[in-house]
């Protein structure tokens, strides 16, 4: 993983460059307090889930729609060795994946944090400072670009290690980049958090932030029905234990699901197609229209939209603070 706005290279998902990956199983613990903030987590090398029973909810039956319902979609089996991964199979971190003249980390600063500032010449592409609401923790942190720049951290939902594991070694070099630079699959995090997960998959980390796990889960089941990772056994248990408890969890903004193949054939377990990426065409007259984007809540009330719900134009995660799906209260 690389260190938000940081000078050094770090591997993706919380290891240092050139490091194989723990396979101890991680996870994060912390508990929350009435007032819905968490005290700093600490880390754990408990595995989760290992003394709970088998899911008893059959995924089959969920609702069209659901995270809940794709998870049958998966395909299950065992992890593939680590022979031959480096962070370098899945190209260099970080590119700029559709040509919008930013790197994909200051995307997704841009993106997570609100009340941004930006270098001068950059053209309001590199980060300098801003407020960051942790989906993890539930916390708020500050933002600044150098020496507080591992204070947030980019993170692969599905790690890039787990992904090698469970099919993304047969992908060729074009495929593992996209991936690595999709914004489906990046979140921006605490930083200490980022690192404890390691490369962990539903079964070895959940975010402490319990009111945050459903919707983790739920970009999980996207990311790897997207691209056809497998999943374990014990992964998946996992996912449709936490799904299990909201079982209305819908995909992320943009991700459908199709019973169909891209051939247009049927397909026995379907697909999950992510939003499309827009690249800007530069050489045409006439521009696509642009998203309803609102820089903090105040814009949001001077332009009469608050509150917004998860799933209105605008509405993003770091606006909302409680992470209850209402933005702006």
């Amino acid at each position: 993983m690389v260190f938000a706005g940081a000078s050094s290279a770090l591997a993706s998902d919380g290891e240092a460059a050139g490091a194989q990956p723990s396979t101890t199983p991680i996870a994060a613990s912390s508990t929350l307090s009435a007032t819905g903030t968490s005290p700093t987590p600490t880390a754990s090398r408990t595995p989760m889930h290992t003394s709970s029973p088998s899911p008893s909810v059959d995924p089959e039956g969920a609702e069209r729609g659901t995270a809940l319902a794709a998870v049958a979609m998966l395909t299950f089996k065992g992890r593939a060795p680590m022979t031959g991964y480096e962070r370098e199979e899945f190209g260099p971190a970080w590119t700029d994946v559709d040509h919008n003249g930013c790197d994909t980390r200051n995307d997704i600063l841009k993106r997570d944090l609100v009340d941004e500032s930006f270098k001068a010449g950059t053209q309001g592409c590199v980060v300098l400072a801003g407020t960051f609401a942790d989906p993890y923790s539930g916390e708020t942190i500050e933002f600044e670009r150098g020496e507080k720049s591992s204070l947030v951290q980019i993170d692969h939902v599905v790690a890039l290690a787990d992904a090698w594991q469970k099919g993304a070694q047969q992908w060729d070099a074009t495929k593992r980049e996209a991936f690595a630079n999709d914004p489906l699959n990046l979140l921006a995090s605490d930083g200490s958090l980022n690192q404890s997960k390691g490369a962990g998959d539903a079964a070895t980390w959940l975010p402490p932030n319990k009111a945050f796990r459903c919707r983790y889960v739920a970009r999980q089941v996207a990311v790897k029905a997207h691209y056809g990772l497998w999943v374990t056994t014990a992964e998946r248990d996992a996912m449709i234990r936490v799904l299990s408890g909201c079982p209305d969890e819908p995909l992320p903004d943009g991700v459908k699901v199709s019973t169909t193949s891209s051939s247009g054939s049927s397909s026995g377990s379907g697909t999950i197609a992510a939003p499309p990426v827009t690249v800007p065409d530069h050489n045409s007259s006439t521009e696509p229209e642009a998203p309803v984007y609102y820089a903090n809540c105040s814009d949001v009330r001077a332009a009469g939209a608050a509150p917004l719900y998860s799933g209105d134009p605008g509405y993003r995660l770091a606006m909302d603070r409680d992470k209850d799906g209402i933005a702006c209260e």
